[in-house]
């Protein structure tokens, strides 16, 4: 057998043979990419990952302040200490009611319960008025029916009108001549705390401008003098006047310091008839049209 004849039976054999080869085995055979070409990828990950951190380490410190946040801040450090101090203000009104005597506690809780009554009485009233105007048939008599009445309470307030009802009285017998006048304006305002609705002392209306001044041994009431011993005539609830002045370190032992005799008296019927002439105000006006 010739060369030629040999080289064709090798190449037919070799042809052969790769057809009876299956896909997969030459599959494998082809080489493939070296491993040192391919991207590191696990490297640049780690690398991506450092610098997103090191980037928001870098946004956080150090902190920069904006000018909202910086005012917000004030105002948050104004809202605490206003807090504070009205926490501190309160701690001081409650440490002054701990330290009070139960006499004293007592006649504080006994004088708000009154004050409320009166405001709640004061309010019912309001609301019955309202409702006989809205219910009245003749609304325009109604109207003309509570205008008078509450121009003689005005009256009353205003001392323009004499006025009877239940209340006290209380006689102070200054033999000695050491009462003054502070000591009768304390008398009159602890009075007016206990609901006294109208004041008459020796002759003279007491109002809301009356003003006490001494004058020699004896007292002057809005410039009318008068003297020992002091009669007070007071309209209002006996049962809260009579106890407003008893109360220790009040009016009554006050003046018991100064050996002046105090006496009071309950009575149904106070007739306060000592009247004030109307005055015309210099400035003030209605500011109704």
């Amino acid at each position: 057998m010739s060369d030629q004849d040999e080289k064709a039976g090798g190449t037919t054999g070799e042809n052969r043979l790769r057809k009876e080869l299956p896909d997969e085995v030459r599959a494998e055979a082809t080489p493939t990419t070296d491993d040192t070409t391919l991207p590191d990828t696990a490297g640049e990950k780690t690398r991506s990952e450092i610098t997103g951190r090191q980037r928001l380490v870098d946004g956080l410190w150090p902190p920069r302040i904006t000018r909202a946040q910086l005012i917000v801040a004030l105002l948050l450090f104004g809202l605490g200490f206003g807090l504070a101090v009205q926490v501190a203000s309160n701690s001081d009104g409650d440490s002054a009611l701990r330290g009070a005597r139960q006499e004293d506690l007592v006649r504080i809780l006994d004088e708000l319960d009154d004050r409320t009554q009166r405001l709640e009485d004061e309010k019912q009233g309001l609301e019955n008025q309202r409702d006989e105007l809205e219910n009245s048939s003749n609304q325009a008599e109604e109207a003309r029916r509570q205008t008078i009445e509450k121009e003689r309470q005005l009256g009353v307030l205003a001392g323009t009108v004499a006025a009877q009802g239940p209340g006290i009285t209380m006689t102070i017998d200054d033999t000695k001549g050491t009462v003054e006048a502070d000591m009768l304006l304390d008398a009159i305002q602890e009075l007016r705390a206990a609901g006294a609705e109208a004041i008459q002392v020796n002759g003279v209306r007491v109002v809301a401008s009356t003003y006490l001044t001494d004058s020699g041994q004896s007292v002057s009431v809005d410039g009318n003098k008068i003297n020992a011993p002091y009669r007070f005539k007071v309209i209002g609830k006996s049962q809260d006047l009579e106890p407003a002045l008893n109360i220790p370190g009040g009016v009554v032992q006050t003046l018991e310091k100064e050996q002046a005799t105090v006496t009071v008296e309950r009575s149904d019927k106070i007739v306060v008839d000592a009247l004030r002439a109307v005055k015309r105000p210099d400035y003030a006006r209605s500011s109704s049209q």
